[in-house]
């Protein structure tokens, strides 16, 4: 036992260079009072405090001015702003030379993350390649996966399916109108999201068996070369019933020259899309049908994949994230689920939580 004249041993704690030094020293009873409580304080005592959460800036490149891309950006901005991220945002007008030039600017200033919208294939590859030396994490938006495939590993290709919206498009028509024959004017022949609708359109009516394809015209993506391509194909006595139109823009100005010839009824006219434009010509019945597809929620989309891989979340790279396939009918022209704004719209959280759970769960609980 110990006796008051020969007081137990304390042990104390002192750090060292190689970790905890264990010392016994002699200490009075009186003096036992005291450390018991102080020696159970260093143990119940909070670690100290983690180091301020980093700040993170994410980078987008934007292809152009175009209205389809302005929107995707906000989508982008409007998400980082809802997560405290800084953005930096820069466009490359089209301009193979100041795309990279771009890329290499994020890269240089840091960037905790990167996104790209290229207006060709291999703009996305090289900020691929780059991202990958620099240690960037980079999603592709629009890319069709072409980043995929170049080897260099990347977070993830946000895509919209041309190829089950193709799919979709035939099934429509073989349903709605079987018999009839279709002529399409498409955005840039060359557009690989172009090659990729249309090519999935013509094979599946072949399985089908119903329709057939008359005519294939380049719109590029310009209003008025589409008119040209409408009058041609309506002047030359090319025997079509349905026409097919790759974006709503132009559809409104063939609507429009069909209408001021006054053979708009002769034909069913389709679309894709989902825009302010396209909406009003499908509750009037001129637009029969099309596809919606929002670049407002595709941005928000790609900057909820890129955060959740550089806040450590996820570490699956090289993902596909498709957004889904939503057509719109006159019915169905009112319900903003079907047909998501391409501005913002409370509705972009709802759908975020239905098709992409694991995203949905960084968006606040009540809409902004």
């Amino acid at each position: 036992m110990f006796g008051l004249g020969n007081p137990p041993a304390t042990t104390h704690l002192c750090s060292g260079k190689e970790g905890f030094i264990l010392t016994v020293v002699e200490v009075s009873p009186l003096k036992r009072l005291f450390l018991i409580p102080l020696f159970a304080l260093v143990f119940a005592a909070p670690a100290q405090s983690h180091a301020a959460k980093k700040e993170l800036t994410f980078g987008y490149i934007t292809p152009g001015p175009d209205t389809w891309y302005k929107r995707d950006v906000d989508g982008f901005v409007l998400a980082a702003n809802m997560l405290s991220i800084k953005t930096v945002v820069l466009n490359s007008d089209y301009d193979v030379q100041k795309e990279v030039s771009n890329i290499e600017s994020l890269i240089t200033q840091g960037v905790d993350g990167m996104a790209i919208f290229s207006f060709n294939q291999q703009g996305a590859i090289t900020a691929a390649k780059k991202c990958k030396e620099a240690g960037i994490p980079l999603v592709t938006v629009d890319n069709c996966g072409q980043a995929l495939k170049s080897g260099n590993d990347i977070v993830a290709a946000i895509d919209f399916d041309w190829t089950a919206m193709g799919k979709k498009y035939a099934e429509y028509i073989a349903q709605a109108y079987p018999g009839k024959k279709v002529a399409l004017i498409t955005g840039l022949l060359e557009h690989l999201p172009v090659q990729m609708i249309t090519g999935a359109m013509k094979q599946r009516m072949q399985e089908l068996g119903k329709n057939e394809i008359v005519a294939i015209r380049d719109g590029k993506y310009n209003p008025p070369v589409a008119v040209n391509q409408a009058q041609d194909l309506v002047q030359s006595g090319t025997k079509f019933d349905i026409l097919w139109i790759m974006n709503e823009d132009m559809a409104a100005a063939v609507i429009r020259y069909l209408k001021n010839q006054g053979v708009l009824d002769q034909y069913v006219v389709l679309a894709q899309n989902g825009s302010p434009v396209g909406i009003p010509l499908v509750q009037d019945g001129e637009l029969n049908y099309t596809i919606s597809s929002s670049p407002g929620w595709e941005g928000m989309v790609s900057l909820l994949t890129l955060y959740r891989y550089v806040s450590g979340d996820s570490k699956t790279t090289n993902q596909q994230v498709m957004l889904p396939v939503i057509p719109v009918t006159k019915g169905t022209v009112l319900d903003k689920s079907q047909v998501v704004p391409w501005e913002y719209d409370p509705v972009w959280l709802t759908l975020t939580k239905q098709y992409f759970p694991s995203l949905g769960g960084y968006l606040p609980a009540k809409a902004p």
